[in-house]
């Protein structure tokens, strides 16, 4: 967990070390601990069902399958809170998802990835200082990460 500010906003960056499909028991006693408000908290996870270097903001909605936003639904007792996702694309054959995702990176790869990083950033920053609805308008256009 780190403390910091982004132009003078007070943001908290934390990531569980539980078990992705238990992030909900890292999240939920966070959020009740700091009191936070479900609507200044952004989820941001990976997404399969995404194209690889993808964003996607959203103001909240289902888990869409995701075993963490299924647990941070379940924990939050809402799934009306932001989020961000991140594509990853589908695993080629014959890897597994668990394969997929744990798998070492390619040079070509972690360029994509560096990409989708620096874009995450940026619409996370967008997110903390001017709200969801802006950082969905300029960051769910064709925003494919460079190389992907």
């Amino acid at each position: 967990m780190g403390t910091g500010a982004v132009n003078g906003q007070q943001v908290m960056l934390v990531k569980p070390q539980t078990f992705m499909n238990l992030s909900g028991e890292a999240v939920e006693p966070l959020v009740r601990y700091h009191r936070v408000d479900l609507q200044n908290l952004l989820v941001v996870y990976d997404d399969l069902d995404l194209p690889a270097g993808t964003l996607r903001v959203r103001p909240g909605g289902s888990s869409g399958g995701h075993k963490g936003m299924q647990s941070i639904i379940l924990h939050l007792g809402s799934h009306e809170f932001p989020r961000m996702r991140l594509g990853i694309g589908r695993p080629p054959a014959p890897l597994t998802a668990a394969e997929y995702v744990l798998k070492p990176l390619g040079s070509e790869e972690l360029g994509v990835y560096e990409e989708l990083a620096r874009l995450g950033a940026e619409a996370a920053a967008t997110w903390a200082l001017e709200g969801t609805a802006a950082a969905m308008n300029k960051y769910n256009k064709a925003n494919k990460a460079a190389g992907a």
